[in-house]
This record gives C-alpha cells, structure tokens and sequence, in this order.
C-alpha cells in the first residue's frame, strides 16, 4: 500500500524523478498548449516512455506519471468523449509502468537500489485552468466541488494499477482537504500531498505550510508531505516547518528557482542555484527524505542527487 515506506526502510533518501513537461520542451516537443504535456498522451506516449526510463537509469525510485494535465475535462475540450479521456489518463500509468519493467528486467540494475515505483499526478484544479492558478489558488470553489473535479480522474488512475497517487503543486488547504477526504473512496492506495509555495513559510494561497501539515499528518493515507516546484531558496525553512508538526517523511522536489509567466506558458530569469543535484544535499540535512526535481531539472540532475543520496548515513533519526 505505502511503496515510500518499503524503498525508505532499507535506504535513507527515497529519489524522486525530474521534470517531465520541460523535459518534452528540451527534446523538441511543442507543448505551449492547455493539455501540457498530457498533449504527448495523444500524439508521441512513446517519448514520454523514454524519459520515463531515462530518470529510472538516472537513478530515480520512483516515477510521476503525465497525468497531472490529464482531465476528463480537458480532454473534452479537445473533443474526446469521457471513454477515450479516462483510456488517455490511465494510458499514463501503463506507460510509467512499462518504463520500469523495462529498466527493472535487466538484473544489472539491481545494485544498492530498491524495485522503483509509479507514482501517479494529481495535479490540482489550476492545472487544468491552464493560467498558472497553481501558483496563486482562491479558485472560489467549495471542498465538495474540488472533490467532484478530482474524482474521476483519481479513479481512473487507481484503476489503472498506480502504485501510489501524487496530489502535486497544491496551492490552497482546502484543495488538500477535499483530495484527502476523497482518498477514503479509495482505501487501497496511499498518497503524498506537496504544496506549491510562495516563501519561506506559506503555500501559493498564503495558508501557513506548517497549519498544512499539522492539519493532514494524522490522515493515515498520506504517506509523505512537502513541497514541490517551489523556488529552491525557500526549501531549508519550509522542512524545518514541516518537521514541527509531522512525522510523516518530507519530500521535495523544487524548479530551478525562475519565474513562470503563464501568459507565455514559458520559464524566464536566472536559476536559484549552481548545482540543484548539489544543492539538494541541504534539503536532506535539513529532514527531507525523498528528493527529486520539478520543471526544468533533467535527468542528468536526478543521477546528481541519486549519485550521494544512497550513500549517506541516516544522521536524521528518521
């Protein structure tokens, strides 16, 4: 039920894979389109396949599926019917799936890791606003309508054989506690929730991460907390909040720290670091232990990352 609790037991850092849309961009795919990269689901799944793979033999435990754009609705718009949106949205699953049976048939790949996962994106209701709403929320939707939005394709995906769900870029509480509340239909799986954030201290709404997780640490479904694609610089305070109030594992997996303008659906300005894989060794001392990377990270920064994460010693006593 919990694959994060399984790899963590016999490794101290659990390696979250990178980015997927970006990495699309970066190989020559035109993704400025309100589908995302759930727009290759469609035209080109082979090559979300292939970098599907290419983060496994960079080291990565697990992999996010290209479903966090994926929407019955979304997929309407396009002119597909509710049948062919849900084959579409658990196509991403198979797809995540096959990557690794490939990548784990081949023995050699065995050493010092554990057997990767497929963790399946839920991205949140801006993400299918397609204007950067998962970085600001008040969507001014109630809990019982964010629940209704999110259903189907949570089904969807469960049924599809995902191994766990990754409720991602959250914005807002209430968008948390309406997917939450929506895991008890499916008692089977675990999920992690990680926010978006806007500083050291608040999630993209402006709720205070630390209330976020003290108000979701007892749900016994979520199986890890924390932040992705969030601004690298805001990681070591926003771990040390979390761990205050949980002790649930803390995971992140930040951008590279530019800004994103959603009226050019692009990335502009400097990265917040030198070396993300590098750097990512201040979020594990600081109390994350599953690390990985969001928009504009590349496999060659996950191999970084898994290059010290399986040697470090569990100093955090957790």
């Amino acid at each position: 039920m919990n694959p994060i609790d399984t790899i963590l037991r016999h490794h101290p850092a659990l390696v979250i894979d990178g980015a997927l849309a970006t990495e699309l961009e970066r190989r020559g795919h035109d993704l400025k389109n309100d589908l995302w990269s759930a727009k290759i689901l469609l035209e080109q799944p082979e090559a979300i396949q292939q970098i599907h793979y290419d983060y496994f033999n960079a080291g990565a435990d697990c992999a996010i599926t290209a479903s966090y754009q994926a929407t019955v609705e979304g997929f309407k718009r396009r002119g597909l019917n509710e049948k062919e949106a849900i084959e579409l949205i658990q196509k991403s699953v198979r797809i995540a799936t096959a990557a690794r049976d490939e990548f784990w048939a081949d023995a050699s790949n065995h050493a010092d890791r554990s057997k990767p996962f497929v963790a399946a994106s839920v991205g949140p209701y801006g993400a299918f606003l397609a204007n950067g709403e998962e970085y600001v929320g008040n969507y001014g939707l109630s809990e019982t309508e964010l629940m209704d939005f999110h259903r189907g394709r949570m089904k969807a995906l469960v049924e599809a054989g995902a191994e766990m769900l990754a409720c991602e870029t959250i914005p807002a509480l209430i968008e948390a506690q309406a997917i939450v509340k929506l895991l008890d239909e499916f008692p089977n799986v675990a999920a992690w929730l990680s926010f978006s954030a806007r500083d050291e201290k608040h999630i993209s709404e402006g709720q205070s991460f630390a209330d976020c997780v003290r108000l979701l640490e007892e749900h016994p479904q979520v199986a890890a907390l924390g932040i992705n694609c969030a601004s690298p610089k805001y990681l070591p305070s926003l771990i040390r909040e979390a761990k205050q109030h949980t002790n649930k594992p803390i995971l992140v997996y930040p951008n590279l720290g530019e800004g994103y303008d959603a009226t050019k659906n692009d990335w502009d300005g400097q990265a917040a670091v030198e070396s993300f894989g590098e750097e990512a060794r201040v979020w594990r001392a600081a109390g994350a232990r599953l690390i990985g990377g969001c928009c504009r990270t590349t496999p060659e920064d996950i191999r970084v990352i898994a290059g010290w994460a399986r040697g470090v010693s569990d100093t955090l006593g957790n």
